[in-house]
């Protein structure tokens, strides 16, 4: 079995396309040729668009990093082109809707209605299976789909030292809780109610500090996070990541709205051992809406005030996600999908 491989690969500014590269040698892959069967990784941007399209017109198996993919059809299509495409997904009823969505598309970033509304009939219809890394996005695209959740690979993690002189360049104390956001920081990752969250932990008197690690994804959002007492950090290459990660004590990664997504951050987070909050339940779970600030404040509280527990649960965490979420066992499912998409289709 020959497999032909379509993702966008590094040096792409992407997650996917650094899932793509790690899982490519362990697969009987040829990276944008044809083989007995296609595996399409998609994802909710532009980098995806020709990939797409081979999807759609040359079926085979595709590997849905986003469970929604609205943002992508506003960011590829004029007006009527993303109206018909909206009218194919719901109906004719919704026709008018899709005109006011489209006028809105502004608010898309944040408005829960463009992530209920994932537009995924067309590329499931026409795909052999859809890989998908949770329940939640199997659910969204129905019987077709199979989960294969995502990957950990170990790093190569930077020397204590170097950890050490990070966080004392930063005029960090060895006992000082660190909490960090880290990947692209945009609206629905929730930084302002995180960083508001932070202020308030420290108007209690709470030994802790918070970086922000990553571009920031809109200058409105830059602007509204220039506030001092935070410790900020651009874009970082890989062993920049792995530096900041490893100094930090606790991450933060909380998202709404969603897209049936799994975060790489967080599990790569995880299997290095650090406790990781999210809205998911992925890990520990801060609920969406009315009261996420001050269940976010209790739970940062806690951790904080308890650090030789906070080390051990991420250390539970840490085996957990080393032991399920290997890529070699990983990889062995992409196989087993592959081998089965083939024998269906043949």
């Amino acid at each position: 079995m020959t497999v032909g491989y379509f993702a966008p690969l590094p040096p792409a500014k992407s997650g996917v396309a650094d899932y793509a590269a790690d899982l490519l040698p362990l697969l009987p892959a040829r990276v944008n040729a044809p083989g007995d069967v296609n595996l399409y990784h998609i994802g909710n941007n532009q980098l995806h668009r020709e990939i797409y399209a081979r999807a759609v017109r040359e079926p085979g198996v595709v590997v849905l990093h986003d469970a929604v993919l609205h943002h992508f059809f506003l960011g590829s299509m004029v007006e009527a082109e993303y109206v018909e495409e909206f009218v194919y997904n719901y109906g004719e009823w919704a026709r008018e809707l899709a005109r006011e969505l489209w006028r809105d598309r502004s608010r898309s970033a944040t408005d829960p209605r463009y992530f209920r509304y994932g537009m995924l009939r067309r590329l499931v219809e026409r795909s052999r299976v859809v890989i998908v890394h949770n329940a939640e996005a199997a659910r969204r695209v129905g019987e077709k789909a199979r989960v294969i959740p995502h990957y950990f690979k170990p790093p190569a993690l930077p020397d204590g030292w170097q950890v050490e002189r990070w966080r004392a360049e930063r005029g960090l104390k060895p006992s000082t809780m660190l909490f960090g956001v880290m990947g692209y920081l945009r609206e629905s990752k929730r930084v302002m109610a995180v960083v508001r969250t932070f202020r308030r932990l420290r108007r209690e008197g709470v030994d802790a500090a918070l970086v922000l690690a990553g571009e920031i994804g809109s200058t409105d959002l830059a602007r509204a996070l220039d506030w001092e007492g935070l410790i900020r950090v651009g874009h970082m290459s890989e062993a920049e990541f792995w530096l900041v990660g490893s100094a930090v004590d606790v991450v933060v990664n909380l998202r709404y709205p969603a897209s049936g997504e799994t975060s790489g951050i967080a599990l790569r987070m995880m299997g290095i051992g650090k406790p990781v909050l999210t809205s998911d339940g992925d890990g520990l779970a801060v609920p969406v809406g009315l009261g996420e600030e001050e269940a976010l404040l209790a739970t940062m509280r806690a951790l904080a005030e308890q650090p030789a527990r906070t080390r051990d649960y991420g250390l539970v965490v840490r085996e957990r996600v080393r032991r399920e979420n290997s890529l070699e066992r990983v990889a062995a499912s992409y196989q087993e999908v592959l081998a089965g998409a083939l024998s269906d289709g043949a």
